[in-house]
């Protein structure tokens, strides 16, 4: 059976004022498992007000999926609202890669950045992380956007050399003295593991700060920056013309760097690791704040839609970050590596306080903002508008099934069964089934107690897989 896919004509209407086009913000976390917010999970170390307060505003999900377990595959879908295997974006370029002329978001691609500035006429910024492409062929500003300050490669150090005022963690394959382990300097500034087998990656070689199309140096650190530049951009906007904001974090990706005034803050906490990663969330925090006084203080909070939401599952070993109760972590497809802390707040449209269940993905966020800007698709798409389940005037589910594919990686969701496949020995393993109502850890696998179930999802899977390219790069 193949998936029903959404597919009408766009327009906009004619002498709309920019004064009735809500805007629209995209807070998008690195490497942010499921079980980090306090908003997820109560009991954390690492309390966010901030950032719960857009789920005390507007509405939490529960089963918010990503389209990808790792960062640029699930950022392809985001900004496409469609499965990245449709057009071969599968995999995560890193290092190097980023400078393959073909690795990037294919230019035939229309970006949400794209529609919304040449159909309505917003003005757009893509702040942060982009991870789409590494040379000036995909560059924010052929995609969409007015604006880019940021990098393009998959992380940045949050200071550069010497790490001034701050707290750093980097992986090493070896110690000082050919020992393995973890070694401090005398000052406590700097620590290095080999717990991870090899060395932090080098990412800041040739992946400088831009602003627009040109090379700065920044003095903050970075997750101050964006919000500076975030801030900066809504407050020139928000009296006279309609923005989207795809404001990118790069925390809590590697390296873990917290500043001082963090670290001293969650003191508490006696393992270094997780007390540099304690930081990096609070500071992280505290930006989604500032950048939520000032939506505020602007007068636009009833008009403006707020999305947060993690590209894929935390990498806990490298980061501590917890993906709790969940099974797996991220570049897994275990709910662990896709499902993730997904919250929209749109007081215009949207109660406050809502927990909503049923099984939405960032794809959602494509269509659901053309619907905002008075457009509507006119191609294809593997999103819906959640608005009117959100809103209350449909009740059913938004999905009636989900698709992953990353290589011989693979798991589709229909209810509440989800199939899944790892690799093994260097070849596609055996497909399990889970009932995720029942048990959200895949704990039990089903398979041969459900042989029926299991045949049925996987011939779903294989009918949309046909539909999928192989990978470009």
């Amino acid at each position: 059976m193949r998936l029903l896919l959404v597919c009408v004509l766009i327009f906009f209407p004619v002498f709309v004022r920019s004064a009735d086009l809500p805007n629209i913000i995209f807070i998008i976390a690195d490497d942010l498992g499921y079980g980090e917010l306090s908003v997820q999970n109560p009991d954390t170390d690492v309390p966010t007000p901030h950032i719960d307060s857009i789920a005390a505003n507007g509405v939490r999900f529960t089963d918010g999926y990503v389209s990808a377990p790792f960062c640029a595959a699930s950022r392809a879908g985001l900004i496409t609202g469609r499965y990245q295997t449709r057009f071969g974006f599968e995999f995560n370029p890193i290092g190097p890669r980023n400078e393959d002329p073909d690795a990037g978001l294919p230019p035939k691609e229309v970006t949400l950045a794209d529609l919304l500035r040449d159909e309505a006429g917003y003005s757009t910024a893509m702040i942060g992380k982009w991870h789409l492409g590494g040379t000036a062929h995909f560059n924010p500003i052929r995609r969409g956007f007015d604006e880019f300050y940021g990098f393009l490669h998959e992380g940045h150090y949050f200071r550069p050399l010497p790490y001034e005022g701050m707290t750093t963690w980097l992986r090493r394959k070896v110690l000082p003295g050919g020992k393995t382990g973890r070694w401090t300097s005398n000052d406590g500034q700097l620590i290095y593991s080999t717990h991870m087998g090899g060395n932090e990656p080098d990412y800041d070689a040739d992946n400088p700060i831009y602003r627009n199309g040109q090379p700065v140096d920044e003095a903050e650190n970075l997750t101050d920056a964006m919000t500076r530049e975030a801030v900066s951009f809504v407050q020139r906007c928000s009296d006279e013309r309609p923005f989207f904001l795809y404001l990118a974090y790069n925390a809590v990706h590697s390296p873990l760097q917290g500043e001082a005034s963090y670290m001293e803050k969650y003191a508490g906490i006696e393992d270094i690791q997780r007390r540099i990663f304690a930081a990096m969330l609070g500071h992280l925090d505290d930006g989604v704040g500032r950048l939520l006084e000032v939506v505020k203080a602007e007068g636009i909070w009833e008009n403006t839609m707020i999305v947060f939401l993690s590209d894929n599952g935390g990498p806990t070993r490298e980061l501590t970050s917890s993906n709790l109760p969940l099974r797996g972590e991220k570049g897994r497809l275990n709910e662990g590596g896709i499902r993730v802390p997904f919250l929209i707040q749109y007081p215009g449209m949207i109660d406050a306080g809502t927990l909503y269940e049923k099984p939405v993905t960032s794809l959602d966020l494509f269509p659901t903002s053309l619907a905002m800007a008075g457009l509507k698709v006119n191609r294809e798409t593997d999103g819906v508008d959640l608005l009117p389940y959100l809103s209350g005037g449909d009740a059913g589910a938004p999905h009636e099934s989900l698709f992953w594919r990353v290589g011989d990686r693979a798991a589709f969701r229909k209810g509440d069964w989800k199939i899944v496949r790892d690799r093994q020995r260097g070849k596609p393993g055996p497909w399990e089934l889970y009932h995720l109502k029942e048990d959200i850890g895949e704990s039990k696998d089903l398979a041969e107690e459900e042989q029926e179930i299991l045949e049925n999802l996987v011939e779903e899977w294989e009918a949309l897989d046909e539909e999928m390219i192989e990978p470009v790069f």
